[in-house]
């Protein structure tokens, strides 16, 4: 496994990608709106000019995205080309679960609404931006974290996290996506939310017993700095952060959100949180339940216990700005 100096050194050591390697792209367009017409637009147009070749596919069906990913990462293979995702960090997420080990350079064109994963590698929001980035000569190593098999680019998560974020999609296909339903919902989420997980966790050789209504991992340092966590600067440095809350009333839990807001979650008494390379979470209880509801980077599945989270041992290669060294 990488250790976290690999990860500090490595950072600054992207690969060449070739100038006519071709662009396989997967877009998101399941949602059906018009804005998915004009995104195809600018992207072929964009494209066109440059003379660079492409082949864009269009995912109509979310439950498809996986299969669309799989096919375009083997197309990819075959034609020493760069695999590319257009959407929100759900299409991201499947597209990089395919692309982690096989050798192709990989880029996205950001179209989620909180786009963590696209503003902490500094990729343009504006679609025009963003697909002149996929010219880029250089494709930078970017750290990914893996809960099972699967791939988190952002977050992971148990608990009252993957609940409130399937809240979220129903008040969003109601009222709309956009911030404000997406923090209203979370907090109808916790008013609601009284179950607590009973956990024991193995952590460099020792085991340790947690009882929390949630238990969040970050792989994100913009994210982590936003809510106030110290160890924001492990991300991309061979570590993850795990962040647990202690059992609390309702009324302290909302009082944690709004800490959260202001940045403040890691001064909070009722907060844990460390920094690791691997950990193993599993009930405590004997018999405890098999399959536990988990997110990654947005997405609802169901895993089979223990969980292990851990930095996979490869990265990605991400096509973005070249990043600005620190003096």
């Amino acid at each position: 496994m990488h250790k976290p100096e690999q990860y500090q050194n490595d950072a600054m050591n992207p690969i060449n990608v070739d100038p006519a390697a071709p662009l396989f792209i997967v877009l998101n367009a399941s949602s059906g709106s018009d804005e998915t017409v004009t995104v195809r637009e600018i992207i072929e147009t964009e494209l066109k000019q440059a003379g660079r070749k492409f082949e864009l596919s269009l995912v109509t069906r979310a439950e498809t995205i996986t299969d669309v990913a799989r096919d375009t990462v083997r197309r990819a293979r075959e034609h020493n080309g760069v695999v590319v995702a257009a959407g929100g960090d759900g299409t991201i997420n499947a597209m990089a679960q395919a692309a982690l080990g096989s050798g192709c350079p990989f880029g996205i064109i950001p179209q989620g609404t909180f786009n963590y994963f696209g503003r902490t590698h500094n990729l343009p929001e504006d679609t025009i931006e963003a697909t002149r980035v996929l010219l880029s000569p250089l494709a930078y190593p970017i750290q990914v974290g893996l809960v099972n098999d699967r791939v988190f680019l952002v977050n992971a998560s148990l608990g009252l996290y993957p609940q409130v974020l399937e809240d979220r999609e129903t008040y969003k296909r109601k009222l709309g996506r956009n911030r404000w339903v997406a923090w209203l919902s979370g907090l109808y989420t916790v008013l609601h939310y009284h179950r607590r997980l009973n956990l024991t966790i193995e952590h460099k050789g020792k085991v340790s017993t947690l009882v929390t209504p949630t238990l969040f991992v970050g792989n994100n340092r913009l994210q982590l700095e936003q809510i106030g966590i110290e160890e924001a600067s492990v991300a991309d440095n061979g570590e993850l952060t795990a962040i647990a809350i202690r059992p609390v009333n309702t009324l302290t839990m909302i009082g944690l959100g709004f800490r959260g807001a202001l940045g403040q979650l890691g001064e909070a008494d009722h907060v844990v949180s460390f920094s690791f390379q691997s950990i193993v979470v599993k009930p405590a209880l004997l018999f405890g339940r098999k399959f536990i509801k988990v997110a990654t980077d947005g997405e609802i599945t169901r895993l089979r216990s223990p969980i292990k989270f851990r930095v996979a041992d490869q990265p990605l290669y991400l096509l973005k700005p070249a990043p600005v060294e620190k003096k």
